[in-house]
């Protein structure tokens, strides 16, 4: 029997050993997924525990995104540009990091009808915000980075292109997308990262990462502006998806993680 694991603290809210158990059903494989709470300092050990034989690999989650990159053998591409993995890929004892946030994103954001041009807004400045900055321009959209603190904004914004602003800096008339990045209504219905949203460009999009609650705030005040809506469960199901097809080979359709998220 093959085994993964989401390492992450705290870990057992994770909706993901759900996706990949009717992942490894469907494409008839033994394996197990299990979401495990590992504190910062006992990541090394849990990364290197990744190397034995029958381990396929990790996901990787808050906090342990940035810290895993010294203890892994090589990155892809992606993952060095962003500065971050979420997907730790075993094979014969080396550990490659990946980050499939990015493509998820990207794909999740074509699922909701996302407009292709205009200008785009990320809400943070984090590891999600890094993956998140680093998709869009590579579809080559103009990103402008609002975050609380913009010293943040600012050197991810030399990291890895896109503009700083303040709130007051953004043509919102101008933006036909949203996507929050940061943590701002996770957990709380209440919470939001930008009060009062400004109407934006007719037929925009305000995507949030978040999907607990599955109806943010956010959401809810950006459709009483007219916006079209949309939350990080087709994020967190692509991102799996392309992570499970690194592990395994096997390509699993998205709609058996969704699936799995709607039965949850």
């Amino acid at each position: 029997m093959k085994r993964a694991f989401l390492y992450a603290d705290p870990a057992a809210h994770s909706l993901s050993p759900r996706m990949h158990a009717a992942a490894f059903r469907f494409a008839g494989l033994d394996a197990t997924y299990d979401a495990v709470r590992v504190p910062a300092a006992d990541l090394p050990g849990a990364i290197a525990a990744l190397r034995a034989p029958d381990v396929l690999g990790a996901n990787l989650s808050l906090p342990h995104k940035a810290a895993a990159l010294p203890h892994l053998d090589a990155l892809t591409p992606a993952a060095r540009a962003i500065g971050a993995v979420n997907t730790v890929i075993h094979a014969d004892g080396t550990l490659t990091g990946d980050n499939t946030d990015a493509p998820g994103l990207l794909a999740a954001l074509r699922d909701a009808h996302a407009p292709a041009g205009g200008v785009s807004v990320v809400l943070g400045a984090g590891g999600a915000a890094r993956a998140a900055v680093w998709a869009l321009r590579a579809e080559g959209r103009d990103v402008l980075i609002l975050n609380r603190t913009l010293d943040n904004a600012r050197a991810l914004a030399r990291d890895l292109g896109g503009t700083a602003v303040t709130r007051e800096d953004v043509p919102w008339l101008d933006i036909t997308l949203i996507v929050n990045a940061s943590s701002a209504g996770l957990g709380d219905p209440d919470a939001t990262p930008l009060p009062d949203p400004p109407a934006l460009a007719r037929g925009a999009l305000v995507y949030d990462m978040v999907y607990k609650p599955r109806d943010t705030r956010l959401m809810r005040d950006a459709r009483a502006r007219g916006a079209r809506t949309a939350n990080g469960l087709g994020m967190l199901a692509h991102q799996a998806r392309l992570a499970f097809t690194a592990w395994t080979g096997a390509d699993v359709p998205a709609h058996v993680f969704l699936n799995a998220l709607e039965d949850a």
